[in-house]
Order: C-alpha cells, then structure tokens, then sequence
C-alpha cells in the first residue's frame, strides 16, 4: 500500500473514532442532562433515599418530574429503585456502581463550572449586548434607507 493510500485509510479510521467518541460523549451528557437528575446524584451520593426525602430535598421539583426523573435514571442503570415488602410499600432509591462512578467525572465539571462559569456568564453577556448592538445599527439602517438617507459606514 502507497504512503497516500495508507495515508487516507488512516484519516477515515480517525475520522470514525472521532464520530464514535463525540457519539458517546453525547450519550454520556444526555443521561445527566435533564435539570434535576445532577441534583438526584448528589443526593443519593450522601446515601439511600426514600421518595418523599428527595422531593424535599428538590424542592420545588414536581412529584410528576421527580417520578420522571428517576425512571430515566433507573433506565440508564444509574439508580436502582428497591420496593420494600410492607404496608405502606416503602420504596428507597440508591445510586449503583455506575452512578457512583458519575461522581468523578461530575466532581471535575463542577470544579470546572466554578473557575469558569464566571467567564462564560460575561462572555454571554458581551455577546448579548453586541447582538443587540447590531440588530440595533441593522434597524436603523433600514429605517435611514427607508427615509432615503444614505448609509454611512
């Protein structure tokens, strides 16, 4: 095989392991996307809970979203849901070996979040005023051409 052929077979190799990993990174952030289920980790990560002490904990979580919340987690093999055999029914929620395993990668995000998040919040504003800006400039613009005024730039 010539250096170009190897050359391009090894560019579609990388270029597939790259779709894979941005496919799986995706996949990973979609199971701790949803806006309670951080908060659901890091309760259980202090321990079993029972039902009605995470909705307290989340409040103002709805029972709705919280019931939501949890299958989605169950379904993703994060938490594991134990009903116990008594009357009332007591149901407990525990992370599993795999939601334990959220707890580093989650740690280092919010460690991230906390030396970044002030950076991010004045670039979204700085964004946010200079978009404004030029919807603003463009308004006007258009109003001047309107009026037969010539543009000035």
């Amino acid at each position: 095989m010539s250096s170009v052929a190897a050359h391009v077979v090894t560019s579609h190799v990388r270029a597939a392991q790259r779709a894979r990993a941005a496919r799986l990174v995706r996949e990973g952030l979609g199971v701790v996307s949803s806006k309670w289920s951080v908060g659901v980790l890091l309760e259980l990560g202090e321990g079993t809970k029972r039902y009605h002490e995470l909705l307290g904990q989340l409040d103002p979580i709805s029972e709705k979203v919280l019931t939501q919340t949890l299958r989605a987690m169950e379904r993703d093999g994060l938490i594991t849901r134990h009903v116990h055999p008594e009357v009332p029914p007591r149901v407990e929620y525990a992370l599993t070996p795999l939601g334990v395993s959220l707890a580093g990668p989650m740690r280092s995000l919010g460690n991230w979040a906390l030396a970044h998040g002030q950076r991010v919040e004045q670039a979204r504003e700085r964004y946010d005023a200079e978009s404004a800006a030029r919807k603003n400039s463009g308004a006007q613009g258009r109003a001047d051409a309107a009026r037969g005024r010539p543009r000035i730039i």
